[in-house]
């Protein structure tokens, strides 16, 4: 349970259920359980409020978020239901039965707006009371919750907390594009625009190595290795999840958000391919000089050389860059776009800290995240098999994981609800130290917004090394 906080006034606790729904059943592919037992992803939507007055917040819009929600989970089942572990089956799976609906809080903070919406370093603990508790227990664990969180006279927060078993970034995105939808029609009568109508046919998913089991059995594992509740790490079938940080250590935690413009990322492209042919990438593919780089490389190459360079102040010699190619496009047969789940697989490049002392640093690890990136396209589960194997290989060294959330393609500030364009969004999964997301610019002129979750040290040293690395490249 979180602390008490003062700041935050409770008024009221609902439960929204979707309107005129059929009972669901879906299983759980090799995808979802990959992620099975990790913390669930929370996100906050900031909007300035259109109104001044303090009987619009309760008499007009929320109101109508409700009505709206209701009208966007009848297209969106799984998020209104339970993950659950049958007796006679294998594996868990997701559930949607009469009664079934998503958990609401309405609240009201006395914090300041424009800080929590604000780019300068916030300590991350302060955002838990803004994202919605998801309830996990042995034997059931809800797929997703909201809390909408009133800021007198400036704003207010959407936040939602989805099971990172149940569905990736592109689908908990799509939600909440098609519950704005909904929010702006309000009509039942309605048609769910075909690019937001989810796919849920999980027998898509190919797994002719069992890898499902595989991943289940590899969790067991872990939990018992974590050394938590014996009776956790007895019960195979326990649907609890695993902090990543502890207590302690997340109150160390800092948010902040950095921008790259379209001027910046010209610079760190021509700085790359200047040096592109005098570097070596990882698992070298000799493929032939690009004639161009994707914004996801190039702003991934330039964050992860500066948060290298600030984790090296701790004495961190190993790096690990992490990032979740979607695979729906990927496999053999593709996937439909708007398939509805998890279906991104993880990739990892690896560098010493010592790369990013060297004039040649930046295009270093740009063209091990091409080469990487150039291997996807070949085969996107080549390393389904070990992937477990690589993340205990890099626990055991001590290595250092540095993990990428979110999308430029997912066009979060276009959510609009009816009264505006979010005025921030950032995904606060605050347990997971060294976490990068991206967004596109809010601003629309092609730039990329990144957060960074560190520890206040690090975060000191990670600006110092964005703003002066940026004045070098002119």
């Amino acid at each position: 349970m979180d602390p008490p906080n003062n700041s935050l006034k409770i008024h009221e606790l609902c439960r929204i259920a979707p309107i005129s729904a059929s009972e669901l059943s879906l299983p759980l592919t090799f995808f979802d359980l990959l992620w099975f037992k990790l913390h669930p992803v929370q996100r906050l939507f900031f909007y300035s409020l259109p109104h001044s007055n303090p009987s619009f917040f309760f008499e007009s819009l929320i109101p109508k978020l409700k009505r709206s929600l209701s009208l966007a989970l009848k297209h969106f089942l799984p998020l209104a239901g339970n993950i659950v572990w049958p007796l006679n089956s294998q594996k868990p799976v997701i559930q949607y039965t009469s009664g079934d609906g998503v958990s609401l809080v309405i609240a009201e903070s006395s914090d300041d707006f424009n800080h929590f919406s604000g780019n300068s370093p916030r300590e991350a603990i302060k955002f838990r009371h803004l994202v919605p508790h998801l309830d996990t227990c042995d034997s059931v664990a809800s797929v997703s919750a909201l809390q909408v969180t009133l800021f007198p006279n400036k704003g207010f927060c959407i936040g939602i907390s989805t099971h990172h078993a149940v569905l990736d970034g592109k689908s908990a995105t799509t939600f909440m594009k098609s519950w704005a939808y909904f929010c702006q029609t309000c009509s039942e009568s309605s048609p769910l625009l075909p690019e937001l109508q989810p796919f849920f046919d999980r027998s898509v998913v190919k797994d002719t190595n069992g890898l499902d089991v595989k991943y289940l059995n590899e969790w067991n594992w872990i939990t018992a290795a974590d050394g938590g509740d014996s009776n956790d790490a007895n019960n195979e079938k326990s649907l609890k999840i695993l902090l990543n940080t502890s207590p302690q250590a997340m109150d160390q935690l800092v948010l902040a958000t950095f921008d790259l413009n379209r001027t910046d990322l010209e610079k760190i492209k021509k700085r790359v391919m200047t040096l592109w042919d005098k570097v070596d990438g990882e698992e070298e593919t000799h493929t032939s000089k690009p004639s161009n780089l994707s914004t996801f490389i190039l702003t991934s190459a330039y964050v992860f050389s500066c948060v290298a360079k600030a984790l090296k102040g701790n004495g961190n010699n190993n790096v690990s860059f992490g990032f979740s190619a979607d695979c729906r496009a990927r496999l053999k047969p593709p996937l439909p776009a708007n398939y509805f789940g998890n279906c991104v697989f993880p990739s990892m490049t690896n560098a010493e800290a010592e790369d990013f002392d060297k004039e040649d640093g930046l295009a270093i690890v740009a063209k091990k995240i091409h080469n990487k990136i150039r291997m996807l396209e070949k085969g996107v589960l080549d390393e389904a098999e070990t992937v477990f194997s690589k993340w205990k290989s890099m626990a055991s060294k001590g290595t250092r994981g540095i993990g990428v959330g979110g999308s430029t393609r997912f066009g979060v500030y276009g959510i609009d609800f009816g009264w505006g364009r979010p005025v921030k969004v950032e995904i606060v999964t605050i347990d997971t130290n060294g976490l990068i997301t991206m967004a596109e610019s809010k601003d629309g002129n092609s730039g990329v917004e990144v957060g960074l979750l560190l520890s206040k040290h690090e975060m000191d040293r990670f600006a110092s090394s964005f703003h002066a690395g940026l004045e070098k490249l002119d």
